[in-house]
């Protein structure tokens, strides 16, 4: 049974945070995140080290005072899907009680499917970022993290906005904003891989196991 929980502020919401695995967490998991490896996640699960502290970066900064705007954007380019949202929520799933998921937005289209609304900032400096978002291609932990939402929900689609700021130096700033759509059906395969991964991983936490280390790309 699914059922969505409301933390009081975002201070609970961050304490509520790591007592579960949430969708930033599967990347690191299956050795997919680039700023965190499986070792280092368990360690702060069970307290042993804590988390970094990026409520002062500029770029995380920039991602959550421009979430709103983002949303609400999102409302008007898709007239046909009802957006909703509420502050600090937590989405849990009896048949995965280790998992929360905290969603940017949920909607229903006009056939009255249930979908997730994921919302991404990215400053892209380099050729190699540039080309995480080449095409139709999702960067692997922002995949990873969308398909873990799909699993604990059980809703039929994902629409991803992606705002992608280039800065390259000597050019202009350019702003590119994208839209992905992925359907559950055409990915349950992954979704199966990346709940097994982060069942595992919570037995790993229940058992005082540590992990092994799996390199990051």
């Amino acid at each position: 049974m699914l059922k969505m929980y409301r933390c009081k502020n975002h201070e609970s919401w961050l304490k509520n945070r790591n007592k579960y695995i949430g969708g930033s967490d599967v990347s690191c998991i299956m050795g997919l995140n680039s700023w965190k490896t499986n070792r280092q996640l368990y360690e702060e699960k069970k307290g042993l080290v804590e988390p970094p502290d990026l409520s002062d970066n500029a770029l995380v900064q920039y991602g959550t005072k421009a979430e709103k705007h983002i949303r609400a954007l999102f409302a008007l380019d898709h007239q046909d899907l009802n957006v909703e949202y509420i502050p600090n929520n937590s989405w849990r799933n009896t048949d995965y009680p280790f998992a929360a998921a905290s969603l940017d937005g949920w909607l229903t289209d006009k056939d009255g499917r249930k979908g997730i609304l994921e919302i991404k900032t990215a400053t892209i400096t380099s050729a190699q970022q540039a080309n995480k978002w080449k095409d139709e291609h999702i960067p692997d932990n922002y995949y990873c993290q969308i398909l873990f939402y799909l699993g604990v929900t059980n809703w039929d689609f994902v629409m991803l906005r992606a705002n992608l700021k280039y800065e390259f130096p000597d050019s202009p700033l350019k702003i590119i904003t994208k839209d992905y759509h992925i359907e559950r059906s055409e990915v349950e395969e992954d979704i199966t891989a990346v709940m097994q991964a982060a069942a595992d991983f919570a037995d790993l936490l229940k058992n005082n196991t540590p992990p092994s280390l799996l390199l990051t790309l």
